[in-house]
């Protein structure tokens, strides 16, 4: 017997449920299944409680495949970041081979089973997306370009989406703008994200835009991106699943956000790290509850909306 396969053997005997379920990116899928439940419930048609159960299931079992196919391919330059170093597969775990096997079994499954519980519009949408997160973002983007989180940021984008596609069979702009909405907001989450992160990123050879073109360039970026992304999120407020309590929430949120990537564009450099990027956290914790509680807001308008009472 090989050392290799003593090694294998032992690090399968150590995986646990826990780790294979970590392979799937746990937190990553609790946005994917939020947002797609929020699609789903938010079009205006109505669908069957245990067939929307299903597809959000369903979704959110693609959504796991596409963190297991990541892991796989990413194990080497996972090992070298600090971020990323303890995930079962770097961390020897759970064998890369065993991660590629969970990943392309999941996806299959995930498909095939949203088409035949709901249509295959949802389905082919849910393909596409596991496609492009574990191929062009993963295998492509991700070591070639420090635009790698701008386009790559369609893959989290498109579960409202197919949510919305689950119950009507199609595409709409109120599907359009919530994938939208995820797209512009990507950026300046991840680039707050990469300036006190720098060193994972720079160690791991990534090209993230603080490695190719340095934190006073990402600074601009976040700004630039922010201001993009505010009219984007306040159109949601005209459409059929915007009204009154979503634009009360969003221009809140959006006038925090903006303070802050303004707060993080005329910071210099001496100062962020004096203070250990105390900004630059506040900001990305806030972009989290951004996104959050703007899906919130257009979810409680679609109730509301239901009864009569949250529309214009």
């Amino acid at each position: 017997m090989t050392d290799a396969s003593i090694t294998t053997q032992a690090h399968e005997k150590d995986a646990g449920f826990s780790d294979y379920f970590a392979l799937l990116k746990p937190r990553v899928m609790s946005l994917v299944v939020f947002t797609a439940a929020v699609g789903l419930l938010a079009a205006p048609v109505a669908v069957h409680p245990f067939v929307a159960f299903c597809a959000v299931l369903f979704i959110a079992v693609g959504g796991g495949a596409s963190g297991a196919l990541n892991m796989w391919y990413d194990a080497d330059i996972d090992a070298v970041m600090k971020r990323t170093a303890s995930r079962p597969v770097p961390s020897g775990r759970v064998t890369a081979q065993d991660a590629l096997a969970i990943g392309l079994t999941l996806s299959g499954f995930a498909v095939v089973m949203l088409g035949l519980a709901a249509n295959w519009v949802a389905a082919g949408l849910l393909a596409f997306t596991i496609f492009f997160y574990a191929v062009i973002y993963t295998m492509w983007l991700k070591r070639w370009t420090p635009q790698n989180i701008v386009i790559g940021g369609a893959a989290g984008a498109f579960p409202p989406m197919i949510g919305w596609a689950v119950a009507t069979g199609g595409v709409s702009v109120e599907s359009v703008l919530m994938f939208a909405l995820i797209f512009m907001w990507t950026p300046p989450h991840f680039w707050a994200l990469a300036l006190f992160m720098k060193s994972d990123y720079e160690a791991a050879g990534v090209p993230m835009l603080t490695v190719t073109h340095g934190r006073k360039s990402t600074r601009k970026h976040i700004l630039v991106y922010t201001l993009l992304l505010v009219p984007v999120a306040l159109a949601v407020a005209a459409t059929s699943i915007g009204g009154p309590i979503y634009l009360a929430v969003s221009l809140v949120l959006n006038a925090l956000f903006l303070k802050g990537a303004v707060d993080i564009w005329r910071r210099d450099e001496d100062a962020a790290q004096a203070d250990g990027y105390r900004v630059e956290k506040r900001v990305f914790a806030l972009s989290l509850l951004y996104l959050f509680l703007h899906f919130s807001a257009i979810l409680v308008q679609a109730v509301l909306t239901r009864f009569g009472m949250g529309g214009w």
